[in-house]
């Protein structure tokens, strides 16, 4: 074959060369190729393209980090990160702070202030039972309760309310004002709110709360060999 054929004849017997093994010498492999120089022959390591983690395990972990120093009365909301899906709320009262989920996807972290010495607030799985945009306390002269979400007949509700940094209800669990508007928006009666007295992470919280068996880290995982 001439150098002189078509750029057609030449990138079109290509795969043949390819396909026959190794090319016989390099002066062929320029009439072949035309652009490419001789060079000596050297062994070529492919690059190792290492995994990328999933868009949305990127997504969550920004916003654990965007929550790792609330101060009280603040939160951090990303409904966008599950945009459908049951919702799930757990409180945790050692950490006074309430992670929610929808799909099973984190999606908004808050801190909260729930009831302080004389006014435990009770631990449990609590489907909630009754929503008001506007409530007032039947029990505490009319206090009022904006966003309320009832939790029990005897009283114990989310709503809107002052966080200070340690439990200060009478049992409640008050949220951020713009949170708990935020919350009242994607639950409906029966939706599930976990208050636990336990401090979980934010990649653990439902699973602790629903009492399913939580993976072993390889520190926990029994030493083979020894008694």
């Amino acid at each position: 074959m001439k150098f002189a054929r078509s750029m057609f004849v030449r990138v079109s017997i290509i795969p043949l060369v390819l396909a026959a093994g190794p090319v016989a010498s390099s002066a062929t492999q320029v009439e072949v190729l035309g652009t490419i120089p001789a060079v000596a022959s050297q062994p070529v390591q492919a690059a190792i393209a290492l995994p990328s983690p999933p868009v949305a395990t990127i997504a969550r972990d920004q916003l654990i980090a965007e929550a790792a120093d609330l101060n009280a009365g603040h939160y951090v909301w990303h409904p966008e990160l599950a945009p459908s899906g049951a919702v799930e709320i757990v409180v945790s009262l050692p950490q006074q702070r309430a992670y929610i989920y929808r799909a099973n996807t984190l999606i908004g972290i808050t801190t909260v202030s729930t009831g302080r010495a004389g006014h435990r607030t009770p631990t449990g799985r609590f489907p909630i039972m009754e929503k008001h945009r506007t409530h007032f306390s039947s029990i505490y002269d009319g206090a009022p309760m904006p966003f309320m979400q009832r939790l029990t007949n005897g009283g114990i509700a989310l709503h809107a309310g002052e966080i200070p940094n340690y439990p200060a209800s009478h049992g409640c669990v008050r949220l951020p004002y713009a949170m708990a508007q935020n919350l009242f928006g994607v639950t409906q009666v029966r939706t599930v709110v976990h208050i636990v007295n336990a401090a979980p992470t934010a990649l653990n919280a439902l699973q602790l709360a629903r009492g399913e068996r939580m993976p072993a880290s390889p520190m926990e995982e029994p030493v083979r060999g020894t008694r």
